[in-house]
């Protein structure tokens, strides 16, 4: 065995040495290449703490969502006190929601320099998914890299967990390197998205490693839904935009790369632009690979991919499998900590494109908190781009719930972005452009050209009624859509809705 010099143990032995109140760090970034047998072993492990009447619950650290196999057990066997930095768990929302979980909302470019430099406390424990470790300690990962080679580094017990099931040919498309402290920075060498600067493997000290876990499973990747209605009508206008921005000069005519979130309205939206043979053949320099990239790279219409995931469903990555020869040159995988990097980002100008539950009238954007107060998911990555890219569109549907729910609001609810990081605000009604737009102007485009018409008298009366300023608002009532919804269900009740068009 290549691992042979570390013991092999069950998941349940690696289990039996995490005690309660560890923090501990999981491989994973979405499902992709997440510990699966070990955290599962610790869920049983709370449950049998629980049945018991002993109290068992541990701090988790990932380098995004995990998906089922982390959150998903873990909260549901009620095993988790503390949460960081991202999750997507229904489970886990719920805990969070109920003040049971304290939860870390932060920005994935920051994971590793907040681990590497102790602003978490202690690294207790790494369980981290590889295809192999050698003896003298290179750990050569699976389907994503995340935050895994720093949380290597600092842990200070690390388990990791053997899974055949990936190609052993994962390490041709890795590329990874760790950011020293400040101020031993030099600049990054990263100025085309396929350009190498590190290593195929991760390294740990081999005196850390408690022990070797097989396992032969699976990412447990959900498949993502056929673009919506609503997503094909937004990548129409996003690329009619960028087909103008070409004609205009503003885009070169070889496209600037592009990075799409996580979801399915990003998938739809990438789909479809890959699609439309007017758009230039592009590449990315994204968080993570989606599956539309996938057969778009196999038509020629995607050039080649950054990203520091594969999340992929296990057909498409089976498909990857059968034919590394053509993806090798075409992908790389890299840590978070450059993936997301918002020097390389502005230095490439990367096109970015994320999702928000709602915008409002002067652009600010909110990502994550339903009614600004129950969370969703969290902020991800989503800021180190839209902050940072060359372009920086924000999509979303104009109503929501059949029309119960108005997407453009007076204002938010809650601010994940805010106006001065947004350059343009897309809905299936329309595309506001707001570079170099006043307040008045952002706000009369928003409503004209993203509002769903159902909500647009009302938008337009609370422009007019509220107070004069730099920005025009009315404080009493700038939330009355939100709390009409928490009262009686829908933004307007008084709305027929049977004629709304959907989304």
């Amino acid at each position: 065995m290549p691992y042979s010099k570390y013991p092999l143990i069950s998941a349940e032995e690696a289990a039996s040495n995490i005690p309660s109140g560890a923090t501990v760090a999981f491989s994973g970034f979405s499902s992709a290449g997440a510990a699966k047998a070990v955290p599962r072993a610790i869920a049983k492990q709370a449950r049998s703490f629980h049945g018991r009447g002993e109290a068992y619950r541990i701090r988790v650290l990932t380098g995004g969502s995990t998906g089922k196999s982390i959150d998903e057990e873990l909260a549901g066997a009620e095993a988790i006190s503390w949460r960081a930095p991202y999750q997507s768990s229904p489970i886990l929302r719920r805990q969070i929601n109920r003040g049971e979980v304290e939860y870390i909302d932060m920005h994935l470019s920051h994971v590793p320099q907040m681990v590497a430099n102790g602003f978490f406390g202690k690294l207790d424990f790494a369980v981290i998914e590889a295809t192999e470790i050698t003896p003298d300690g290179r750990v050569f990962l699976t389907t994503s890299i995340g935050s895994s080679p720093t949380f290597l580094k600092h842990a200070e017990r690390v388990i990791i967990e053997i899974n055949p099931y990936h190609s052993m040919r994962l390490r041709e498309i890795a590329d990874i390197a760790i950011m020293p402290s400040p101020s031993h920075r030099s600049p990054i060498q990263i100025h085309d998205p396929l350009a190498r600067i590190g290593h195929s493997y991760a390294a740990v000290d081999p005196r850390k490693i408690i022990g070797i876990v097989e396992n032969q499973e699976p990412d447990l990747m959900a498949s993502f839904e056929p673009p919506s209605a609503s997503s094909k009508k937004i990548a129409e206008h996003i690329t009619r935009f960028l087909l103008e921005e070409i004609r205009t000069g503003r885009l070169p005519e070889k496209l600037l790369p592009f990075e799409a979130g996580i979801g399915d309205i990003s998938n739809g939206v990438v789909s479809t632009l890959g699609k439309n043979e007017e758009i230039p053949p592009f590449q990315m320099y994204t968080e993570v690979l989606l599956d539309s990239l996938v057969s778009l790279m196999e038509k020629g219409r995607v050039l080649g991919a950054s990203a520091t995931a594969l999340t992929v469903d296990p057909e498409t990555l089976k498909g990857i499998y059968e034919n590394m020869d053509f993806f090798v040159p075409r992908i790389l995988l890299r840590s978070q900590e450059f993936s997301n990097n918002p020097g390389i980002i502005r230095r490439l100008g990367v096109i970015a494109m994320n999702t928000a539950l709602e915008v409002d009238l002067y652009g600010n954007t909110n990502s994550t908190h339903v009614c600004g107060t129950d969370l969703m998911n969290g902020i991800g990555g989503s800021m180190d781009f839209s902050r940072n890219g060359y372009i920086s569109f924000i999509m979303c549907p104009s109503i929501s719930k059949g029309g119960k729910i108005s997407n453009v609001v007076p204002m938010c609810s809650h601010v994940d972005n805010t106006e001065h990081s947004v350059s343009i605000i897309v809905t299936d009604q329309g595309l506001a452009d707001m570079r170099g737009l006043g307040p008045a102007q952002r706000a009369k485009n928003i409503i004209e050209k993203c509002a769903h018409p159902a909500y647009r008298p009302y938008l337009h009366r609370y422009l007019e009624k509220a107070r004069k300023g730099h920005l025009r608002h009315n404080l009493q009532q700038c939330f009355e859509l939100h709390n009409n919804f928490l009262e009686y269900g829908a933004m307007l009740p008084d709305l027929d809705l049977a004629g709304l068009e959907r989304p």
